[in-house]
């Protein structure tokens, strides 16, 4: 008796890992829905991404060559979209904005305590497929904050590589995951 319940036990566990199993698997190859937290359609197979092109009145030389970048990167590792130069099935245009300095704290000597640099992007997206989840000119911003001790020059590389990480992130989940 004891040897019949350990088999249905056994026997319950795999029906159950065989279950999530199944279900993961109709779930990721319904096409709409993806792991990643994509929901791209399953007649969509290609998109074209735009060079980001700076419009701020203060210039960060690295700084469009580097968004265009990540969001190449972070397209590639989380869709299986094919990146073409042109005529994709999704077109993914950013212009930066602006780039700009504010300080933001005061101390108790009233000078600035922290600064904070804000990029300020603006994205059109276009599916050529399904033209209703479009949008044309949204606008996303990022910041980081610094402590005012420091020069711009100091810190600029690592805050940037912070903003284009919300950025890209921000961008993404608006297109693809539409979130």
């Amino acid at each position: 008796m004891r040897n019949l319940s350990n088999r249905i036990g056994v026997m319950t566990r795999y029906l159950k890992v065989i279950m999530v199993l199944a279900v993961a698997f109709c779930a990721g190859g319904c096409g709409i829905y993806s792991f990643s937290g994509t929901s791209i359609r399953p007649d969509v197979h290609t998109i074209t991404i735009e060079p980001v092109e700076n419009n701020a009145m203060k210039v960060n030389p690295a700084l469009a060559n580097d968004l265009t970048e990540a969001m190449k990167d972070k397209f590639k590792k989380l869709t299986s979209l094919e990146q073409v130069e042109m005529d994709g099935d999704l077109l993914l245009v950013v212009t930066v904005e602006s780039y700009d300095v504010k300080a933001q704290g005061v101390s108790k000597d009233e000078t600035a305590a922290q600064n904070r640099l804000t990029v300020t992007c603006k994205a059109t997206f276009e599916n050529f497929k399904h033209p209703e989840e479009s949008f044309e000119k949204k606008s996303f911003a990022a910041y980081q904050d610094y402590d005012a001790d420091l020069s711009l020059d100091e810190v600029e590389a690592s805050l940037c590589d912070e903003i284009i990480e919300t950025l890209v992130e921000d961008i993404f989940n608006a297109s693809v995951a539409q979130w």
